[in-house]
């Protein structure tokens, strides 16, 4: 078969959900991973899936099987996180084969070493690096770019919330991030934040409060740290129940305390037995009268206000969407920007907000704009 897209752990929850949506869109794709009885099982479940040319292949992972599966392929979706534990392989693999790359980190740690390490790299050969295409950062991103059509603001605070838990390889990447620095943008410059920063958010629509977390810094204060319309980022994200954010506040203080004090060749371990301590199975598949998103950006600048809110559903649905769009947009025609971007920076805030529009997944964005 031709296989332009190739889904690298297509066993996961989100991997997953990815191979549904590009069945949606009728492209082809391999499904990747280590263990192919487990994708063919997971793929079997997948209403529908036998209408799309598909294969599932086993790969070990490393740079050498991952290159000579990629070859031939134009795009990689890549699943295996925690991504900068597993990330490097596949990104050196998709720039040896060609293609380009695309995953649903929200490691800033991550993304910086992408972009220092291989962002020139994809550049000049005209392909996307592009990390973190996922509700979580991309939908707030649109809603952002929705505030900065109105011109002369230059300052986002950002807020993302969802109902429903991690998944497990999600709960082991935010453990992952707790041991990196988490940074926020002022004045274009990356500052580090504390990382026992909370904050009592208020949430659009609600009379209730909520409690959020800097969240490892997210994607944002990278993709606009080189945006000549935006000079200070700060972003809250978190879960709707408190009670799991309290959980997650402990644990944060715990790994300070006790975790960044062992010796580093043993801080990995102690957190995977922490992550998988909070979650160690599969979530259930998304209700979307449950798993409800909601992502505000209020955008200032010294003379103007906007605040743009996007009430959505299903957050991994909605990253599965994402992904499989950005797969079938670099089949038709380049990305607008080569080397490391955003989504929005390489297929258009209108264009992705209405793939979501057309799914289901989000309401019309409620905005208002004072200047």
């Amino acid at each position: 078969m031709t296989k332009p897209v190739v889904v690298y752990g297509a066993s996961g929850y989100t991997g997953r959900l990815v191979c549904e949506y590009l069945r949606e869109y009728h492209v082809p794709f391999i499904a990747a991973g280590r263990d192919k009885a487990r994708i063919q099982a997971v793929l079997d479940k997948v209403p529908g899936i036998e209408t799309v040319e598909h294969e599932v292949v086993e790969v070990d992972h490393e740079v050498g099987a991952l290159t000579e599966l990629f070859s031939g392929a134009q795009v990689v979706s890549n699943m295996v996180g925690p991504f900068v534990k597993y990330g490097p392989e596949v990104v050196e693999a998709s720039l040896a084969a060609g293609c380009h790359y695309l995953d649903t980190t929200g490691e800033q740690d991550w993304m910086l070493a992408a972009q220092e390490n291989w962002g020139d790299k994809f550049a000049s050969q005209g392909l996307l690096l592009g990390p973190g295409i996922a509700q979580m950062y991309t939908t707030g991103e649109i809603a952002a770019n929705i505030c900065l059509e109105t011109p002369g603001l230059d300052t986002l605070d950002i807020l993302v919330l969802w109902k429903g838990f991690p998944t497990y390889a999600s709960t082991q990447t935010i453990f992952t991030i707790l041991k990196a620095d988490w940074h926020y943008l002022e004045q274009n410059k990356l500052v580090k934040w504390d990382p026992l920063t909370t904050f009592e958010v208020n949430v659009p629509g609600q009379h209730e409060s909520a409690l959020a977390l800097p969240w490892g810094g997210t994607s944002h204060p990278v993709w606009f740290r080189n945006d000549p319309r935006v000079a200070n980022v700060k972003v809250a994200g978190g879960v709707f129940d408190r009670a799991v954010m309290q959980g997650v506040v402990e644990a944060v203080k715990m790994v300070e305390t006790q975790i960044k004090t062992l010796p580093a060749d043993q801080q990995e371990s102690a957190l995977a037995d922490v992550a998988a301590s909070v979650q160690a199975s599969m979530p259930p598949r998304e209700n979307p009268r449950i798993n409800t998103s909601l992502d505000s950006v209020y955008a200032t600048g010294p003379l103007g206000r906007a605040h743009c809110v996007i009430y959505g559903n299903s957050n991994y649905k909605q990253t599965g969407a994402l992904q499989a769009y950005a797969a079938y947009s670099l089949l038709q025609q380049p990305p607008r920007r080569a080397g490391l971007a955003s989504a929005c920076q390489a297929f258009g805030h209108r264009e992705l907000l209405g793939v979501l529009r057309s799914f289901g997944l989000v309401l019309e964005p409620v905005v208002t704009v004072h200047h």
